[in-house]
């Protein structure tokens, strides 16, 4: 498989499930402005939406969209119990916490990259998503993990996009279970390996 990936994206969370999974992969780093491959492809080609992350599969097919990658590679060691399986109830609220992270967090959140938008309209970003953090704080006082005790791949995107804070002066301390939480999730091997990848490349 070959993951598609830029520094500082959403397709950190994959690139963790990856490794948490110890599954072969590759990685092939795009920029974001050119939109081209480190190996000089279009990577419009690849994924006409035009953004990461893209898992290509060993049968050339191109799967995108971070919430769909992550259960697909979870599916694929289901004995790592990073989802539970399908058709349970706990799959389904697996799928309330991608869809709470995807619309809540990750698009309250990847706004504020963008330096022309009034700060007005950052203000508005902020409050609800500081809002939503509330809410997860109260839940992470009772967990150690979104879906209780084990780490799933809902952690993992989480963690990718709750990292975003620092490029924001959002101070995370002012919630201190989400602080806890990030450094708890930050520790795990497989974290710290897909971080040291990408920075080193």
């Amino acid at each position: 498989m070959k993951l598609y990936y830029a520094p500082d994206t959403c397709s950190l969370s994959p690139h963790i499930v990856l490794r948490e999974l110890a599954l072969s992969f590759t990685l092939v780093r795009v920029d974001n402005q050119t939109k081209t491959t480190e190996d000089g492809r279009d990577f419009l080609t690849i994924n006409p939406k035009g953004y990461v992350a893209a898992l290509e599969l060993k049968d050339g097919q191109i799967l995108t969209e971070g919430p769909a990658i992550l259960q697909y590679l979870a599916d694929l060691s289901p004995e790592a119990n990073l989802a539970p399986p399908l058709g349970s109830w706990g799959r389904v609220r697996l799928q309330e916490w991608l869809a709470f992270i995807n619309s809540e967090i990750h698009a309250g959140l990847a706004p504020l990259f963008n330096s022309s938008l009034p700060e007005e309209a950052k203000h508005v970003f902020r409050d609800k998503t500081f809002k939503r953090f509330d809410y997860l704080g109260s839940v992470l006082e009772c967990n150690a993990y979104l879906m209780g005790k084990n780490f799933s791949v809902a952690d993992a995107y989480l963690f990718t996009v709750l990292g975003w804070c620092r490029f924001f002066d959002i101070d995370l301390g002012h919630w201190p279970t989400l602080t806890n939480y990030v450094s708890r999730v930050g520790e795990r091997p497989s974290v710290q390996a897909a971080q040291k990848a990408e920075q080193q490349r």
